[in-house]
């Protein structure tokens, strides 16, 4: 049973394999990541456990991650594959843990195989950046599994094993704080360590927990600064009624995404306002409804409370109280959350059908149409997260005004050259979310490009100079994109401001520097954009633009030694930086030394064959070549 389980775990989950990174955080976490690209190097061992990056501190999936870096290298099948692996772990470690602690082999299985094969599930084990969903889990199930062990035989071994776990399951994902909470859940049920003893021996059961408080309370601190810090924190933005409003509603739609797994998106949007009052207050009267029943029913069906808290209480650091991200929820939170649910119906279907004989058999009929039909869904929903587009355009489809996936959408058509579909998207992002700054900034460069510098302008000022309450990424672009259409609409002075601007922002940055000293030459002002140059060159050595450049504006003073020294300190950095090579070559031309001047003519065709003035300024050289 426990093979078979596996077996079709694999089967359902394998077009994982074949997908690719997705450009929706596995750039941050992998791809683009300088300290995991490096692989499982010791010499990253101290980032991975000091990093805030990603608004998280989580050193352990850091270092998973560097660990597949160095196993198959950029490959995703690797990647994934690692993904997949921890959840079948999983899966099995929660029969073998349930197993043991019921002695019910029937309703672990099928507690197993809900989990196992669950579409809501898939995200967790689909997305490389969400690595962290399944390896914490595996932490916080072997966790659970020491805990049985310490319960079943008090040890100070097994205790600080179970310990120990939780710690490395907190170092992987935060989420897994509300441990403690199920651990005390599990002593009422199936472990039996609460019912019936005196207060003395509840307050002990108490107690041997509060270590692992102590982890949950130092953890959930290390992560509230980090996300503070990272800017995930949506605190202002989104009020407090917004929030609780939201979040009873998202108890009551993941349970109806679970019964009907359909219309499953990477990003669902935040209402971004109160629901309406009877709403909230109804899902709220629903659930305190729900969550007494439970409890009345603990006497004779300890599993109904158990497993309803456990639903109710692991949702809690991600239900959206505190508000981190855009997103109103998200498949990926429902990871260990369902095995609450999963628990009750796998204990509360036989109860439904009695004792008779034939209750076996309608209990394996019903798990033989459901599960394969979870199964099926779950293979597809597997399948869409094969690429970018795919995944994006699937959430279009599936939900409604989300600027997200109309920005990605858009953002990938761009890629691909498509300007038209890529405008198209970026606008109704921006019809959605007007203060979407990387929309702007995005449209504000299509437009550049098809040379409607007045409409592009007026993008690029609203990606700077609204209050988006979104982040500021893509900002530090805006300025400068705005400083070039202005220089490009003869607005030079205008330009230098926005350039200005950019400075203020990155000082670090040499790009203005060198876009203020192009406006200083198209002043006259020579001196002035000589120094720029300069400047810009000290902050970037290999700055071949600026270099280029100010080489250009030396030959113009006649300065032609100056000149070809600075291409050569170029070309020393740079050996096929095309036009270096020909504005060399010309000046070499000029000066007589035309055996030299066409090597160089040569090295720029080489490095661009289709450098037309190289051509003809290398078919007149040798022309002038005299005769051997």
């Amino acid at each position: 049973m426990f093979l078979a389980l596996l077996a079709v775990t694999a089967g359902v989950f394998s077009p994982v394999l074949e997908n690719n990174f997705i450009n929706f955080d596995d750039e941050q976490y992998v791809t683009d990541n300088p300290h995991v690209r490096q692989g499982f190097k010791p010499q990253e061992f101290g980032w991975a456990f000091t990093t805030r990056d990603a608004a998280n501190w989580h050193p352990l999936t850091w270092l998973s991650h560097m660990l597949d870096v160095e196993l198959f290298g950029l490959n995703p099948r690797g990647h994934h594959l690692t993904s997949l692996l921890l959840h079948l772990a999983n899966a099995g470690l929660l029969f073998i843990v349930f197993s043991a602690m019921t002695g019910s082999v029937g309703a672990s299985a099928l507690l197993a195989s809900l989990f196992a094969v669950h579409p809501l599930h898939v995200e967790s084990v689909a997305w490389v950046a969400e690595r962290k969903d399944v390896l914490s889990t595996c932490f916080a199930l072997l966790s659970l599994w020491a805990y049985h062990q310490y319960a079943r035989r008090p040890g100070v071994v097994r205790y600080l094993a179970a310990i120990v776990l939780f710690s490395l399951g907190l170092m992987a994902k935060p989420m897994v704080i509300t441990l403690p909470l199920l651990l005390l859940l599990l002593d009422y049920w199936p472990l039996g360590r609460l019912p019936g003893a005196p207060g003395a021996i509840h307050l002990r059961r108490l107690l041997e927990k509060v270590p692992f408080f102590l982890l949950s309370a130092a953890s959930a601190a290390i992560t509230l600064s980090a996300q503070d810090r990272g800017g995930a924190v949506q605190g202002v933005s989104f009020p407090f009624s917004w929030r609780i409003s939201n979040a009873l509603a998202t108890y009551l739609q993941y349970l109806w995404k679970t019964v009907w797994p359909r219309n499953l998106a990477v990003f669902y949007p935040h209402p971004e306002g109160a629901l309406p009052l009877w709403l909230s207050a109804g899902a709220g009267l629903l659930l305190l409804a729900l969550s007494i029943a439970a409890v009345r029913s603990g006497r004779r069906f300890p599993f109904l409370p158990v497993g309803w808290l456990w639903y109710l209480v692991t949702l809690v650091p991600v239900i959206g109280l505190v508000q981190v991200g855009r997103q109103g929820m998200a498949d990926r939170y429902t990871y260990l959350p369902l095995t609450g649910v999963f628990i009750i119906v796998s204990w509360g279907a036989p109860l439904l059908l009695g004792n008779g004989r034939r209750r076996g058999r309608v209990l394996a009929l019903a798990a033989l149409l459901i599960l394969p039909a979870l199964g099926v869904r779950a293979y597809r929903q597997a399948a869409a997260w094969r690429d970018s587009l795919t995944l994006f355009s699937q959430a279009l489809r599936t939900t409604r005004d989300n600027w997200v996936a109309e920005y990605n959408v858009g953002f990938l058509l761009d890629g691909q050259g498509d300007a038209a579909g890529a405008a198209a998207h970026y606008r109704n992002a921006l019809r959605i979310r007007p203060d979407y700054t990387e929309a702007h900034v995005n449209l504000g460069n299509l437009l550049a490009a098809g040379r409607n510098f007045e409409e592009a302008a007026a993008h690029f000022r609203s990606a700077l100079y609204r209050q988006p309450l979104m982040s500021r990424i893509g900002i530090d672009k805006a300025p400068i994109n705005l400083g070039n259409v202005l220089f490009e609409l003869g607005r030079t002075d205008e330009a230098a401001v926005s350039y200005q601007e950019a400075r203020r922002i990155d000082p670090l940055d040499a790009t203005p520097l060198y876009c203020l000293a192009i406006v200083e030459a198209r002043r006259s002002n020579l001196p002035g954009a000589e120094a720029l140059y300069r400047e810009a060159l000290r902050m970037k050595p290999d700055y071949q633009e600026a270099a280029n450049n100010l080489a250009i504006l030396l030959a113009s003073q006649g300065r032609s030694a100056e000149a070809a020294d600075t291409f050569e300190r170029i070309l020393a950095l740079k050996p096929d930086f095309d036009q270096a090579h020909y504005n060399l070559a010309t000046i070499l031309s000029a000066q007589g030394s035309i055996a030299q001047a066409i090597e160089h003519y040569r090295a720029a065709l080489r490095a661009n064959p289709g450098h037309r003035d190289a051509a003809a300024a290398l078919e007149k050289a040798l022309r002038e070549v005299p005769p051997r």
